[in-house]
This record gives structure tokens, sequence and C-alpha cells, in this order.
């Protein structure tokens, strides 16, 4: 009987699983600190060149072609289905394997040692990649290259791989200038072409109240959409907290972070943005432009119970619709009890410029009790209805925080004007 005699690799790979055991088996409760950080800081070397390890053997099975043994389509596929791994993991991990240890000698070295991580490797080896695949006045030469590679493994001493795919696609503005900035036209001009191919925007409705949507846009207008949100519902915003005990407001000192997540914070700010949306600077449709109108009876706008409609077929709340009333950019079409148009929103019941000015002199943000929203987040709100007679003015006039203008308009809230002029809402019982 023929004796099979094992590869050495092998014997390393089981004493690396016995010393693994021996680990586990050991007890953390006399581990200090400093030990602890050591420990840490070791075992992720460890982690790096074994992962480096197995990254030699991918690339070695890719050689062999180890998928021969299953009939598997290729080498990918086969240690996806041998580790259950996924399948599009399966593929990155062998083409960065194939290319460390075929074309990059440096990042294969630094992976054995340790001194990079795999997820730096893979940016690392795809960076080089891209550069390889320039044309033109962009083209890069051998030595360019080796350049590129030796700085990118430097860099990795002190970038994650995050910062190192930015160095990446400036590496040769260190190694290269002259043929960076013609490279990075390039790629910048086909990035563009293909942004451009994938834009999109889908929005459908659940049939309870909400509209769900994806949408795909160039990077700059993704920033300049990021910008507008964050304009309305700044991460920065600061509530005060109040005493319990004297109910007196709190210093500065003691002021907390908007607890509301940041997801949250720039939903409701992405609404305020629709509504502020002036109809002046949308195309016409129809001849009528793109005015939202809010149809509603009368008896609504008085504090009737009846819902409103839009002219898109939706229907909203009757307090929904008091607070869009106070919007100038929604027109509200109001009407009597035999349906006639008694108003569609005149100009003039919408509190001006100068006037809004005035209300942030004096108000200094929203006036409701322990809100401290500032001005450019409050819209204008009308202290006496212009349905009950009352007119648009500085002094019947306040600035309200969005959420609060919600609130001033819910018939659910009772509003009560404390001595300070700040308004105090509390939910009927």
């Amino acid at each position: 009987m023929t004796e099979t005699t094992l590869h050495p690799l092998a014997g390393v790979v089981a004493r690396l699983d016995e010393d693994l055991d021996d680990g586990f088996e050991l007890g953390l409760l006399t581990l200090g600190p400093a030990e602890t950080g050591t420990a840490l800081v070791e075992l992720e070397r460890a982690a790096n060149r074994l992962a480096a390890l197995q990254s030699r053997l991918l690339a070695h099975a890719s050689e062999v072609r180890v998928e021969d043994q299953t009939g598997a389509p290729s080498t990918a596929v086969w240690f996806a289905n041998a580790t259950r791994v996924s399948r599009a993991e399966a593929h990155r991990r062998v083409r960065t394997a194939v290319a460390a240890e075929e074309q990059y000698a440096a990042l294969a070295a630094a992976g054995s040692s340790g001194a990079v991580s795999p997820s730096q490797t893979e940016v690392i080896a795809r960076a080089l990649d891209d550069l390889k695949a320039g044309s033109g006045q962009a083209e890069v030469d051998a030595d360019v290259l080796v350049q590129a590679e030796q700085a990118l493994v430097g860099f990795a001493a002190s970038h994650d791989a995050k910062a190192l795919r930015l160095l990446g696609r400036r590496i040769l503005d260190i190694v290269a200038p002259a043929v960076g900035e013609a490279r990075e036209a390039e790629l910048l001009a086909q990035e563009e072409r293909d942004a451009a191919a994938k834009i999109r925007l889908t929005m459908r409705e659940d049939g309870q109240g909400c509209v769900h949507g994806r949408f795909t846009v160039p990077e700059m207008h993704g920033a300049m959409f990021a910008k507008m949100l964050d304009a309305i519902a700044s991460p920065r915003r600061h509530h005060l907290r109040r005493d319990e005990a004297t109910d007196d407001a709190a210093d500065a000192s003691e002021r907390v972070a908007d607890p509301r997540p940041s997801w949250e914070r720039r939903g409701q700010a992405f609404l305020e943005l629709i509504e502020r949306m002036r109809d002046v600077d949308l195309p016409d449709a129809a001849g009528a432009g793109a005015t939202v109108v809010v149809t509603m009876q009368v008896d609504t706008l008085t504090g009737g119970l009846a819902a409103a409609s839009l002219d898109t077929g939706h229907r909203i709340s009757p307090g929904e619709a008091r607070r869009l009333a106070c919007n100038a950019d929604l027109v509200p079409a109001v009407l009597g009890t035999r349906s006639e148009v008694l108003d569609l929103g005149r100009a003039s019941r919408f509190h001006s410029r100068p006037q809004r000015i005035a209300m942030i002199l004096r108000d200094g943000g929203c006036t409701a009790e322990d809100c401290d929203a500032p001005p450019h987040w409050c819209e204008a709100h009308h202290d006496d209805p212009w349905s009950r007679g009352g007119g648009t003015s500085v002094t019947r006039g306040r600035l309200l925080c969005w959420r609060h203008h919600r609130v001033a308009h819910d018939p659910t809230y009772l509003t009560e004007t404390l001595g300070t002029g700040k308004l105090r809402f509390t939910r009927r019982v």
C-alpha cells in the first residue's frame, strides 16, 4: 500500500488549528489593558498574514485548476461552494489573489508580512489595475506602475482601505504628475458618462399613506442634494433641556444634541425642501406651473374635521390642510357650501419678506415652548387665521418650526399662549 506524503503546508495548518484551540481555552481575567491592546494588534497582523497565505493558495488553486475536482466552472465558484462565502466575494478574492501573486510583488510581500490587510490589498490591486487600463495620454509605463505600487503599500501603514481608495485615484499626482493630470481627466470623463447612463428615479405608493422611492444620480448632484438637506437639518442642531425642579431653562453647558437619527432629520428636511420649492423655479405644466392646489371646504379651514383634496387626486387630513394654507408656495382653493371658490390664495394673505425679517429679529427662532430651532428652519404662522378675520401682520404673526407648525394646525392639540409670548401645545385627552 502506497503511503501518501503530505505537503508541509498541511502541517502548518494543523499546528495553527491546535494553537487556536489553546488560545480559546485560556482565561482572560488576568490579562491587563496594555497586554490586551498588544495582543489585539498582533492578532490583527497575524490575521493579515493568514489572509495573505490563503490568498497565495487561491492563486495556486487557480493555476492548478482545483475546480476540476468537482466540475465547478471556475476556482471562484469552487471556493464559494466549499467555504460558503458568497460568489461575489469569492470572485473578488480570487481576482485579487491572482493579481497580487502574479503582477504585484511588493503588494504580495506586504501581505505576507502582515503590513496590509485583505481590504487594503484589494483596494491597492484595483487601483493598480485601473492605472494599467489607461489609454492615450493617460498610459502608464512599467516603471511608473512599480512606483505607484510601492507608494500605495507605504501609505497602507497609516491609511485605511477607504483612504487608500482615494489615494489610489490620485497616486499619479505623486509618482508621475505629468501623466496624473491626463489620467484624472480621462477617469472623470468616463465616470461622468457612466453616471449619466445610470440615472434613475422610481416612486411607488404603498396604499397606506406613504410613497417609497429610490434614485441614482451623478455624484455631483448627490452632493448638491445632500448640501440642501443638511442646510435644513444640520446634525449640529441643539435643544435645551429644562430643569424639572425649577422649570428654568438650562444653560448653554447643558445643551444636548438632537436625539433624532440622521435619516429622520434628512427625511423631514426633504419634505421641507419640497414644500419650500417655489412655483417660479419650476417649468410650466399645462400653462399653470407646478403649483399644488389644496381644495377644502371653508369649514375645514376654520377647524372642521372634513378632509381636503390635492389636485393630484390625493386626500389629506384637515390639520395638514390648515398648515398648508399658511404656506405661500401651496395655493389653497377654499370652497363654500355650494362649492363656489371663496379664495384662491391671495398673495396679500402671506407674510412678505420684510415682515418675515422683522419676525426673525423679534422671535429669534421657533416660538414654541422649549424649542430652539433657528429662524431659517421656521415658517410664518398666523395667530389669528385669515378665515376668522385675522390679518397678515408682524404683531399677530410668529415663527414656528416645521414640526410645531404642524402641531399648531393639528386639532388633537390645545394651544396656549404663555406670558413669555411662547406657545405651549398640549395633546387633548
